[in-house]
């Protein structure tokens, strides 16, 4: 074993709990900010059709990314259910479920980390290195997370929309 795979064997689970003590403290009560539920929707929003624009020749990847994307929804409408609302003097605030944010995002976590191992294992052989959109599984869980995270933010700024409405009828 060389050093460097012993660096990795350490660093990993180093970075695997900063990562996921950082999405922890992004799962906490949030000031609802409208240009960050736009920039969110956007952002997931691309993370599912530019992929999708490259995977015309790739049916099984294609497939993947769009179940991933849909049950991905279905998670953000339930994560959705789950938040709490609150409207204070100082402002618009939710509370996601932690523990469904985290886990969403755990999973393409976990495998972008999985395909940098696989990554680092091929090098000094001939084999090619994968590419992001080459396993269904990858897209799957790219799916899974940008169609949850861009159903939250849909599903904020209608609430948002929801506030300033009843604010207009008063």
């Amino acid at each position: 074993m060389t050093v460097t795979t012993l660096a990795l064997i350490v660093l990993v689970p180093v970075l695997v709990w900063r990562i996921y003590s950082r999405l922890k403290t992004q799962m906490q009560r949030q000031r609802s900010i409208m240009s960050r539920h736009y920039t969110g929707l956007l952002v997931f929003g691309a993370m599912v059709l530019v992929p999708a624009a490259s995977l015309a020749g790739q049916a099984y990847a294609l497939v993947a990314l769009a179940g991933g994307a849909v049950f991905g929804i279905l998670l953000g409408v339930y994560g959705l259910r789950r938040t709490r609302f609150s409207d204070t003097d100082e402002g618009y605030y939710f509370t996601p479920d932690p523990r469904l944010g985290v886990l969403i995002a755990m999973v393409l976590v976990a495998r972008v980390i999985y395909l940098g191992i696989e990554i680092y294992m091929n090098q000094g052989s001939n084999q090619p290195n994968p590419r992001f959109s080459d396993s269904p599984l990858t897209m799957y869980c790219l799916g899974l997370t940008a169609g949850y995270f861009a159903t939250y933010s849909a599903g904020l700024m209608r609430w948002r929309m929801q506030k300033r409405k009843e604010i207009g009828r008063m």
